[in-house]
């Protein structure tokens, strides 16, 4: 569950846990963005559940999501000259990075099931704060540059 915490003359900040679930908790307010890491948590779960026999596909699932997923929100960085948008890049590329070395070594056979499936757990380690400053930040940016205002996030019982 999502928790907010502030400092004195601070905004609340949210605090995701890492759940491996999606839940409106995750939400940002820019809906293609949402939905797109609502597809994040239900393929990194299946990396995550995966067995021997059906685990090279779900890395190359993951990995279809992630560049297509990792382009998208590159693309809106780069059409809305998104400022802080090389230090996203460069997360996007190191997370990319590492699901290919894993793809690699397990279509190898160099690499076994539970690197794969640490692999997955290190995703759902990440998402969170990666989603919480540089997506929020990025959704923010998007909706105040379109649409003149901050995200609305409305929320199902959290």
């Amino acid at each position: 569950m999502s928790h907010l915490h502030a400092r004195d003359g601070e905004a609340p900040r949210r605090h995701s846990d890492n759940s491996l679930v999606w839940s409106d908790a995750r939400l940002l307010g820019f809906k293609p963005m949402d939905d797109t890491h609502e597809e994040f948590y239900a393929v990194a779960f299946r990396l995550l559940t995966c067995d021997e026999a059906h685990a090279l596909e779900a890395l190359e699932a993951f990995e279809a999501h992630a560049v297509s997923h990792f382009e998208q929100e590159e693309t809106w960085m780069l059409s809305t000259d998104f400022p802080p948008r090389d230090c996203h890049i460069e997360e996007h590329a190191a997370v990319l990075k590492s699901v290919r070395e894993v793809r690699a070594g397990y279509a190898e056979g160099r690499i076994k099931l539970d690197v794969v499936q640490d692999l997955a757990m290190e995703l759902f380690n990440w998402f969170p704060g990666h989603a919480d400053y540089l997506d929020s930040a990025l959704a923010a940016w998007i909706t105040k540059r379109t649409l003149g205002g901050k995200p609305v996030v409305l929320r199902r019982s959290v």
